[in-house]
């Protein structure tokens, strides 16, 4: 009877190590580390029955003019230089997102994401005039799944499908100089939503070593169909990539490297004259593009704020070649709050 006794025992004992074993082997996202830079969206999944809820707010700042990739003043935008009677000095930003997650099964996570967008875009005339115009409102809500392809060595890969519905608007009005009192349709940057329902599709890859990790996300957003106006923004593509290293218990740094391409707008809307403003020409849409973000990640291991962590990234551009002229990006700042249960 001793001898089943110390069997069970042995078998028991083994079992949990190999248990523990297992687990360790995995890519885990109990870390500092174990989620990417706040500023990357779909970089992680849960495990069955978790629930992920999160907040993030994002400043773009838009200065200045780029033609192709040269920096170009505001004089070589209007008339007599191009055809144009007015283009933008800048574009400030300002977007509030909330996210949930939540995994009916260890192969698969779905995720929500709401966001508010407010924003304005100073302008200059031929004449030398400036005015501002703003707009503001819910943007598009995005639905989407997670498909875990494997979870081990420390090594992750898994896939995104999803949907962007279009929910915001693209019918934003306001007032010109040339148009007082009343408001008219703004330009394409100024409108809050696509107007088309969208595929968006990514591919992330995760590895993790004992201090360092390091992730790798393709990501393309493909626009289907023309909107009630007429017209279809460009296709998304990008390649994100970064590195962290994990300082405490509790705390990450991170550097990220992204280079991506926008297709240009198909189609016009017919309420826009392409001659009056260099963002109602369509012709001035479209670029490729390469940036660099440093951030770090908060996270509570343990205690009552326990699974809560705090994101931070700043990034720059590095290199900016557009389709004809248009505004050229500047800083864009990140920052978020991630709790799962």
């Amino acid at each position: 009877m001793k001898k089943y006794i110390y069997v069970i025992i042995i078998m028991t004992a083994q079992f949990i190590s190999g248990q523990e074993e297992s687990k360790e082997n995995k890519w885990s996202g109990s870390r500092p580390d174990g989620h990417a830079p706040i500023s990357v969206m779909g970089d992680h999944t849960h495990g069955k029955g978790e629930f992920m809820f999160s907040y993030r707010y994002m400043y773009m700042n838009m200065e200045d003019l780029n033609r192709g990739s040269e920096n170009v003043g505001f004089s070589n935008a209007l008339r007599p230089n191009d055809v144009y009677m007015v283009t933008p000095t800048s574009m400030p930003m300002n977007m509030h997102m909330l996210g949930m997650m939540y995994a009916p099964s260890d192969k698969i996570t779905l995720i929500a994401m709401v966001n508010y967008l407010s924003q304005e875009m100073d302008h200059l005339t031929a004449m030398n005039g400036v005015f501002t115009t703003e707009s503001s409102g819910f943007g598009d809500t995005k639905i989407a799944a997670l498909y875990k392809f494997f979870n081990k060595n420390k090594q992750q890969l898994h896939g995104q499908i999803g949907i962007s519905i279009p929910t915001g608007s693209i019918d934003e009005k306001d007032v010109t100089p040339a148009s007082t009192p009343n408001k008219v349709i703004l330009p394409y940057p100024m409108q809050i939503g696509s107007g088309t329902w969208d595929t968006e599709i990514a591919l992330t890859y995760l590895k993790q070593w004992n201090i360092l990790s390091f992730g790798t996300q393709a990501r393309t957003t493909l626009r289907v169909g023309e909107n009630e106006n007429e017209y279809r923004l460009g296709n998304k593509y990008s390649l994100n990539n970064w590195l962290a290293i994990t300082a405490t218990d509790w705390l990450s740094f991170s550097g990220r490297f992204e280079f991506g391409a926008i297709d240009k707008i198909s189609g016009i809307n017919p309420d826009l004259n392409p001659m009056m403003v260099i963002t109602a020409d369509t012709a001035n849409s479209g670029m490729t593009y390469a940036n660099a973000g440093l951030g770090f990640n908060l996270y509570a291991f343990k205690g009552s704020l326990k699974n809560l962590r705090l994101g931070f990234e700043a990034a720059i551009p590095l290199f900016q070649n557009m389709n004809g002229v248009q505004l050229r990006n500047k800083e864009t700042i990140t920052l978020g709050l991630q709790y799962a249960l």
